[in-house]
């Protein structure tokens, strides 16, 4: 029953991702308090998101959860839910301001980060490329995230399409949201994003974009200023095996994966194990 399934001690997590009790109270102000259409729930909020996250970190298929998790078209069906009405990107916003105000941060970020990552997709799926400088058929993940590294937004493209193509799109979208945006004043980003893109950051969103290169007098490795953070963001996705390959028919449910995957980052900062 719901009620059972709402509350669950530490002792009684059957897995290292199902959620504590600390942390369920963390997240459950922001998701419905009750189903929006059809029968009544039969399984808890908190039994979905565990098995949300279990897919996230083990990199199963929904059809092989555990038998003692809600049976897989239900945990989909709120998934793909929360994907197509924003839920996910939302309950990613509100934490993340909470993550910023704990961290003496101001709610919104006023300079942010912004870079791509290339990744291999499995057989199937839409808007899939091959990445020439990366040397990979995949899709790209583009990020703008702020300086503790939690994404402000995020946007999947084929492998093929262009940093600066796929950052117009991704910083055109998050224009769009005011809250986030009334602070933002700077962005760094590395070479690739040099050209045309400077001045149309400038004149269309009023925003002054940064590039941060790499020293034309150093060899190998090194770690630049801004820029590692970013870096460390895309890091923390591929840890969580279903983020280590693209696995998705469709680049917005990959989208929605990076967001539950900050969400998970984030009730680990808010009330860590």
């Amino acid at each position: 029953m719901v009620g059972q399934n709402c509350w669950m001690t530490k002792l009684q997590q059957n897995y290292p991702t199902d959620l504590n009790d600390i942390q369920w109270l963390k997240i459950r102000p922001y998701l419905p308090d009750k189903a929006q259409t059809g029968r009544p729930r039969e399984h808890g909020w908190r039994m979905i998101l565990n098995s949300i996250f279990y897919i996230l970190q083990s990199g199963c298929a929904w059809r092989m959860l555990p038998k003692e998790m809600p049976p897989w078209k239900t945990v989909y069906h709120y998934f793909r839910l929360w994907r197509k009405d924003g839920t996910w990107e939302r309950i990613n916003r509100l934490l993340r301001e909470k993550v910023r105000l704990k961290f003496g941060k101001k709610r919104q970020a006023s300079a942010s980060i912004l870079d791509s990552q290339s990744v291999k997709t499995s057989e199937g799926g839409s808007e899939c490329g091959f990445d020439a400088g990366k040397k990979v058929t995949g899709r790209k993940r583009h990020a703008l995230v702020d300086t503790l590294g939690l994404v402000l937004k995020a946007v999947v493209t084929a492998g093929n399409v262009p940093d600066r193509d796929g950052a117009k799109s991704l910083l055109e979208e998050i224009s769009a949201e005011e809250d986030v945006v009334k602070r933002l004043k700077l962005i760094w980003a590395d070479g690739g994003y040099r050209g045309e893109l400077i001045s149309w950051v400038e004149e269309t969103l009023g925003w002054k974009l940064e590039i941060v290169e790499k020293p034309k007098d150093k060899n190998g490795f090194q770690v630049l200023p801004k820029r590692w953070i970013v870096e460390r963001t895309f890091a923390w996705l591929v840890r969580q095996r279903r983020l280590a390959r693209d696995y998705e028919r469709l680049p917005d449910t990959s989208e929605s994966f990076i967001y539950v995957a900050m969400i998970r980052l984030m009730l680990r900062r808010l009330a860590p194990q």
